[in-house]
């Protein structure tokens, strides 16, 4: 690498630091803070000072940005769900391109364009910004509102009809042009891929990730993640179609794998970075030298693009059931032009539906149209505040929210996820042995491999949205690593552990966790209450000694919390340990044969099992 290009690529690095904090600090957004520092490091700006060149390559290398994006996207929507969201995928998907695309061709129609132009720029403006749309939808937490969930329906609709779009670019040209560059032969091909992706992924992903994960080295399972975007994003635009489509399909493919919730902390890193670069790179390439040739022009389509496309999916959303403020927080969202639209216009130029000049134009007004769409949700977000507006319109959470989370699968977990599937109560069980979860799925159960020590792995599998959190990690020390970071990010989460003994329990405490079983403890007195009845006593005179040595147990443990690290410490003498058991066997006969009435004031601390 040579010094001219890590000048360069320091700098992008340093863009990318600065950038979102700033936009977050300022209110404005990560996004419109990336656009900016695009445009700052751009070639009319402060490009020429570290000889940056080449921003199309720089925004094809970022649009892979948008390729993982989807992946993920993939990831978190398993097949059900895209089945039960296919109403609004093909219906109102189909419907908004469609009104939106006659809408603005009439408009063109109307300032002079010939009909096939007009209907082809129509088209190709009614696309929205995947990438922009879902980024800022997540950084305002709103993907699980209504409107998100109808906007994610809409995009996948306009990333599957952009396809055919380019496909058909020449059949708008004003000449002769060129040979259509998708015909049906190349179309069938494509079925073929698509349809041979799904049937080889179904069953060859799942198998690979098993194998990998048995060998146990983290980087394997991340290269693995990312071969497997890269190798179906170069089949798909081999054969013609969209790396972006075939990112999202690999992703479903791998939304039921028990691997999802690892595959997706691997892959975010990579998402987060190569999105902010192509943020950046829209920014970079806005030509500033139109927007002061033909600033009036410039305005007015951008200023038309977003009132046309917020009024039709305005609309569009009060028809399918949404009030007015998410209605209308989803006509801004989407009101923006999209990264197809780059695309679309690159191949109208070489086809001639458009002359250099208007492709020019309408890319600056694309890519102004998406740095407007956080300030306008800023003007909205103040809109709403000033109103004091109603909370969002939510839908019924979808299966894997409001869930309970198991970590470590078990003997003492599966007896956990027993009672909670009899009562179907959902639950996302993690556990990091490829073994445990390779017999475990065997039986049908919902466990998925990741290793619950992880904040990304905890934050894949829903823990921000977990009703409960249950402990049941056999380890002592990544039990205890586990509660910190669940306390420490998850506060508001409440957590159910297993200790494997009194030491165990302490530890817990310090922690503060309060909702304690110790593992052998109960089955210990239950084989005992069984042992002195078949010794010949009372089952009434069984229970009362069983339940005075509970309580003067669990007494003393809270009383020795005070002390426990000193304990330990007299734990490591072997003479010292044998004097202290002794000691306690003469503290719990004295107890059972007191009936427990020294003891009967600690009744109310509490249990902690």
């Amino acid at each position: 690498m040579t010094e001219a290009q890590l000048i360069q690529v320091t700098v992008f690095l340093a863009a990318a630091a600065i950038a979102a904090p700033l936009g977050r600090y300022l209110g404005i957004g990560a996004v419109l803070g990336y656009l900016a520092a695009g445009v700052v490091i751009g070639p009319y700006v402060l490009g020429p000072l570290y000889a940056l060149d080449h921003v199309e390559k720089v925004l094809e290398f970022g649009e892979f940005g948008v390729v993982l994006l989807l992946f993920v996207i993939g990831l978190e929507l398993r097949p059900m769900r895209l089945w039960a969201m296919r109403s609004a995928i093909f219906g109102l998907g189909a419907a908004q391109l469609v009104v939106t695309g006659f809408v603005l061709a009439a408009i063109g129609l109307a300032f002079g364009l010939a009909t096939g132009q007009a209907l082809f720029i129509g088209l190709a403006l009614s696309l929205s910004s995947t990438a922009f749309a879902l980024q800022v939808l997540e950084e305002k937490g709103e993907l699980t509102t209504r409107h998100g969930r109808l906007a994610f329906s809409i995009l996948l609709f306009q990333d599957l009809a952009a396809i055919p779009l380019i496909a058909l670019v020449p059949l708008f040209a004003l000449g002769s042009g060129e040979e259509p560059t998708m015909d049906l032969g190349s179309a069938g091909l494509a079925i073929l891929t698509i349809a041979g992706v799904i049937v080889v992924g179904r069953f060859l992903l799942s198998r690979l990730y098993r194998l990998v994960a048995k060998v146990g080295v983290r980087e394997a399972m991340t290269a693995t993640a990312l071969l497997t975007v890269v190798g179906v994003a170069l089949l798909m635009e081999e054969v013609g179609l969209s790396a972006a489509l075939g990112s999202f399909i690999a992703g479903a493919l791998l939304a039921d794998s028990e691997y999802r919730h690892q595959i997706e902390a691997d892959i975010a890193p990579f998402e987060g970075l190569l999105l902010a670069v192509f943020f950046m790179a829209v920014g970079m390439s806005i030509d500033l030298s139109v927007l002061v040739a033909r600033p009036g022009a410039l305005l007015l389509i951008v200023a038309v693009l977003i009132a046309v496309k917020f009024a039709v999916l305005f609309g569009l959303g009060r028809w399918w059931g949404l009030t007015n403020a998410p209605a209308r927080r989803l006509g801004i969202v989407l009101s923006q032009g999209g990264e197809f639209a780059f695309v679309l216009f690159s191949v109208g130029l070489v086809e001639g539906v458009v002359d250099r000049e208007t492709a020019g134009l309408l890319t600056l007004a694309v890519t102004l149209s998406m740095a407007a769409t956080p300030l306008l949700l800023v003007a909205d977000d103040m809109f709403l505040r000033a109103r004091k507006s109603a909370a969002p319109d939510y839908e019924m959470p979808p299966d894997d929210e409001k869930h309970v989370i198991i970590a470590g699968f078990g003997r003492f977990g599966q007896i956990v996820a027993r009672v909670l599937r009899a009562r179907h109560i959902p639950f996302t069980a993690l556990d990091k042995s490829i073994a445990q979860v390779d017999f475990v799925k065997r039986f049908g159960a919902n466990i998925y491999y990741g290793d619950a020590g992880r904040i990304d792995i905890l934050r894949a599998s829903g823990a921000g949205k977990a009703s409960a959190f249950v402990l049941a990690i056999d380890d002592v020390d990544a039990s205890l690593r586990v509660a910190e970071i669940v306390r420490e990010n998850f506060p508001g989460l409440p957590i159910y552990a297993r200790a494997r003994d009194r030491i165990h329990v302490h530890k817990l405490m310090d922690l503060g966790v309060t909702i304690i079983e110790r593992e052998t403890f109960l089955a210990a007195l239950t084989l005992t209450s069984e042992l002195l009845r078949g010794l010949g006593l009372k089952p009434n005179e069984a229970k009362r000694l069983i339940e005075t040595f509970k309580t003067h147990d669990e007494a003393r443990l809270f009383n020795e919390y005070q002390d426990y690290t000193d304990r330990e410490k007299m734990r490591a003498n072997a003479l010292s340990a044998a004097v202290e058991l002794e000691d306690l066997f003469a503290k719990d006969m004295e107890a059972l044969e007191n009936g427990g009435a020294s003891d009967g004031r600690s009744d109310d601390r509490g249990s902690s099992g």
